[in-house]
């Protein structure tokens, strides 16, 4: 085996239980799995945050969340025990038997969306589907425009029998962003829509808004206690006991963007990373001084070297921008945890590191790509993207799946 991810339980646990913590005991943690679990693995990733006490997992897709509701089973979580499956990013018409077939909760905001659901719980034998209507409070990405939009919908849903709005959601544009204007805005139209929802005479059972760094950031804004309170003020309206809900992603993995313009960062600093992506050597070389290395022979050696060759590269998701010259510092790996720069160019599949004083490396050993002493965090600041984009990217060939 050449290149794989090992996802550490103890760690991704521990971090789904410092979020729920900080959201509090009334507030529910919905673990998101989308985008394979951030690059680390759904089939991995959903059965420990299962038994780690998670209510809900997000996912992309139906399809996705149909490979999740299998790998719960694999693991031998029954269905009973099994949390619900919010899928987060719409669905088409095809999707709809599918929704009801695997007991999947769909977010909508399209009337279109509902017939389909409709028609294909008639054809179900009449069964009753739950949905989460999502509310476009500024985004303008997905959701029902609040005003005459949503008051169309809400009129329209609330004639249907196979359809019952299980949860009322929105998205925060800007929750990384201390004092953000636009958070005020979009939860003064999230009030609104939410009176809407109770004066057309439904009875959502969640009220949900926000993301890993609304839980980081709630110290300065308090967005978690006000999302409490609008929960407990449409519960107490509509008679249902409404309860609130938060929804993590990048958090659970170990990583959370910094709060900009001096935010409380309440997790940030504790979270753990829980991927480790490994390689081996698959060469070891001496190069003399003035030998270049790699395509366009950007570095030059200044002095005798000892290079190790590992089989990874940018098809594998490890950034070309970790490329390293004599006038840009890199990348770097980690070798019996020590560092080893990256020398040359990133290529396609293979990459050089300088293993110099590193005694008596050879073909086969361990090399930490990715982990401690090399963080998601350090790959994005030298890409100039952030740690989301690192992890989805990570395409290893092959998955050792839980390590401890």
């Amino acid at each position: 085996m050449k290149n794989w991810v090992e996802v550490s339980e103890r760690r991704l646990a521990g971090n789904y239980r410092l979020l729920q913590e900080a959201a509090g005991a009334e507030t529910a943690v919905l673990a998101v799995v989308k985008a394979n679990a951030y690059g680390h693995g759904a089939a991995v990733c959903a059965p420990v945050l299962a038994r780690a006490g998670a209510e809900w997992l997000g996912v992309t897709d139906v399809a996705e969340g149909a490979a999740v509701r299998e790998a719960l089973a694999g693991a031998g979580i029954s269905r009973g025990e099994q949390p619900e499956i919010l899928v987060m990013s719409g669905l088409l018409r095809e999707d709809a038997g599918d929704v009801i077939r695997h007991g999947l909760t769909p977010v909508v905001w399209l009337r279109e969306q509902m017939e389909w659901l409709v028609e294909a719980a008639g054809q179900s034998g009449g069964v009753v589907m739950p949905v989460h209507v999502e509310i476009d409070t500024g985004m303008a990405r997905q959701g029902v425009a609040p005003g005459e939009e949503l008051e169309a919908l809400l009129g329209w849903v609330k004639g249907q029998t196979a359809l019952r709005v299980d949860g009322v959601m929105t998205h925060f544009a800007s929750s990384e962003v201390a004092g953000s204007a636009q958070t005020v805005a979009q939860r003064k139209r999230f009030e609104e829509a939410m009176g809407a929802v109770v004066a057309a005479g439904l009875r959502p059972v969640w009220v949900h808004a926000g993301n890993s760094s609304t839980l980081d950031n709630q110290g300065g804004e308090g967005n978690v206690a006000w999302l409490r309170g609008l929960a407990a003020g449409v519960g107490a309206k509509s008679g249902v006991g409404a309860k609130s809900m938060v929804r993590t992603g990048i958090a659970l993995y170990g990583y959370c963007l910094p709060i900009e313009g001096g935010g409380l960062n309440t997790v940030r600093r504790e979270l753990q990373p829980v991927m480790t992506w490994k390689t081996r050597v698959i060469g070891v070389r001496e190069v003399e001084a003035g030998e270049t290395v790699g395509y366009n022979g950007i570095f030059v050696a200044e002095r005798a070297m000892q290079l190790a060759l590992l089989p990874v590269g940018y098809a594998d998701g490890l950034r070309r921008e970790l490329s390293a010259s004599n006038a840009r510092l890199g990348g770097w790996a980690m070798v019996r945890g020590q560092r080893v720069a990256i020398v040359g160019r990133v290529s396609m599949n293979l990459t050089v590191v300088d293993v110099s004083g590193i005694a008596d490396v050879a073909v086969g050993d361990e090399v930490v790509v990715l982990g401690d002493g090399v963080t998601a965090d350090d790959h994005a600041r030298l890409a100039g993207t952030i740690a989301y984009e690192i992890v989805c990217g990570v395409q290893a060939a092959h998955r050792c799946g839980i390590a401890g």
